[in-house]
């Protein structure tokens, strides 16, 4: 089965092509950063209005690079929700508009899904069942993973995500957006042993997480060193930006390793933008590994939105017997524990 696949659920606009036989053939990935960068945040109209700019190019152009003319699609795939109910409802509506007109199955995809599934487009995918870190925009969520459909959430944050705290923590500290990236980048500069901030949650039972807090700490100690009127100085600010994420990378490894604990599974799949986190990465093999475990992940450009996971995920399901009817599925809020294990109804 050949699928296209059509991510829009926020600020990237993913397109691309899976083959069930062949693998993924070709993707495209347009980032909207520079739009919303002076904004500090991604605006909602001008998200939508960008897709609707650029998916049909991409959709023609993606095509082409798989070699793969529109009646050689045996299926569509969109981000369906979780995500901005506009930017959602532009994929949706290009996706059901083509099926119907191509005479083929559409299929709306779980956002989160589409993350978690994403290390399996590598060339050695991790084997269910495993323990799943999702650290995506507005998710931090460890879920045990039966297989595609069988979900059991462990935990999630209670309040900000991982991905937001590290975007607020940039705004105080005059970063760019978003605020990942530029934390990790700040932060290899900065001095580990000047602050100790807190490890949100993980004094206590469980594996929920909490990252308001630890957003506060850091800024009351972003206003107790700044200058008159102004910031604190280069070094500080680096310092800064070293403890935070210090601080969000122990609480993520933390808890993992717990989740691990306390299942009794060897694998670890973390995926999502925060997945990227190279500091994370290595706190997590090294930790995992000690106990007998295994971490898998995306590599870097699969780990933030992109329509080569939707069309996995979205192929997986059309497979096995899945597809919508004619209606466009559009979800701002879409718990993933809901979804139907492959071959249910």
């Amino acid at each position: 089965m050949r699928v296209l696949g059509i991510e829009t659920s926020c600020d990237e606009t993913g397109v691309a092509v899976y083959d069930s036989a062949q693998g993924l053939l070709a993707h495209a990935l347009h980032s909207q950063i520079e739009l919303h960068a002076e904004y500090g945040g991604v605006v909602p109209e001008l998200a939508s209005r960008d897709h609707v700019r650029r998916l049909l190019p991409m959709i023609r152009a993606v095509l082409a690079d798989a070699g793969t003319p529109p009646p050689q699609i045996d299926g569509i795939a969109y981000t369906a929700g979780p995500g901005l109910i506009g930017a959602l409802m532009v994929g949706g509506a290009v996706a059901r508009a083509l099926a119907y007109a191509w005479q083929v199955p559409a299929i709306g995809v779980h956002h989160m899904e589409g993350h978690l599934l994403a290390p399996m487009l590598e060339a050695e995918p991790p084997a269910f069942p495993f323990v799943a870190l999702l650290v995506s925009g507005g998710h931090t969520q460890l879920v045990r993973v039966a297989a595609i459909g069988a979900y059991e959430m462990l935990g999630e944050s209670l309040d900000d995500a991982a991905g937001e705290a590290f975007d607020k923590a940039a705004k105080m500290l005059d970063l760019g957006y978003p605020g990942g990236p530029e934390i990790a980048r700040l932060a290899a500069s900065g001095d580990p042993a000047r602050f100790r901030f807190p490890r949100p949650m993980t004094d206590r039972p469980g594996l929920d997480f909490s990252f308001s807090g630890l957003k506060t700490f850091t800024l009351n100690t972003v206003a107790a060193h700044a200058a008159t009127g102004g910031l604190p100085d280069a070094q500080t600010r680096a310092d800064i930006a070293c403890a935070f994420q210090e601080a969000v990378v122990d609480t993520l490894v933390i808890k993992c390793n717990r989740a691990i604990e306390q299942t009794g599974l060897r694998t670890l799949v973390i995926a999502g933008g925060v997945s990227a986190n190279r500091l994370l990465r290595e706190r997590l093999e090294r930790k995992l590994a000690a106990r007998g475990a295994r971490v898998y992940y995306a590599r870097n450009e699969f780990c933030t939105d992109n329509g080569a996971m939707i069309a996995y995920a979205g192929c997986q399901r059309l497979l096995h017997g899945g597809g919508d009817d004619l209606a466009i599925r559009a979800l701002p809020r879409w718990p993933m524990t809901s979804l139907p294990p492959l071959g249910a109804a």
